[in-house]
């Protein structure tokens, strides 16, 4: 399991951009984390003031967030160091509810494949056991920028 303070270990992003507050299950091949949505999040400031939504694409993101752990993931419970996971492409997402403020979102992740430093990865998000979106993540792992400019 990792806390928030873990996750911001593996993760690059930070406020107002991490979306992940734990990881209860991760491997190679799945993760399970969750997103505790607030009424202090910026995003409801203006989506929307009188009825505060959370975002669809925020929603992409925390999913793709749990996904890009998982993809980080070794065998012994360890993270590659000095990597970091791009996005390259999203199939078939759909959206079924909206998440509000006090919604408590539980993703899901599974690896579909994977060669090398490319893969795909079927990502489900739900509140309350309601499945609220899905959607199968395309992604590269590459080395940060700060690794290659140590290696260079």
């Amino acid at each position: 399991m990792l806390d928030i303070y873990e996750v911001m270990k593996v993760l690059k992003h930070r406020y107002p951009f991490l979306l992940v507050d734990r990881i209860i299950e991760c491997d190679t091949e799945h993760a399970v984390g969750y997103k505790n949505v607030t009424i202090n999040e910026p995003f409801f400031q203006g989506h929307f003031p009188e009825e505060p939504v959370m975002p669809g694409v925020l929603i992409l993101e925390s999913m793709g967030q749990v996904g890009s752990i998982m993809a980080i993931a070794q065998a012994d419970r360890e993270y590659i160091k000095d990597q970091i996971v791009f996005l390259t492409g999203i199939d078939k997402a759909k959206f079924r509810k909206p998440v509000r403020p006090g919604d408590r979102i539980m993703i899901k992740a599974k690896m579909l494949k994977r060669r090398s430093t490319v893969g795909k990865a079927r990502i489900e998000a739900f509140v309350d056991e309601e499945m609220i979106a899905e959607a199968e993540y395309l992604f590269f792992v590459a080395p940060t920028l700060q690794k290659q400019r140590m290696e260079e």
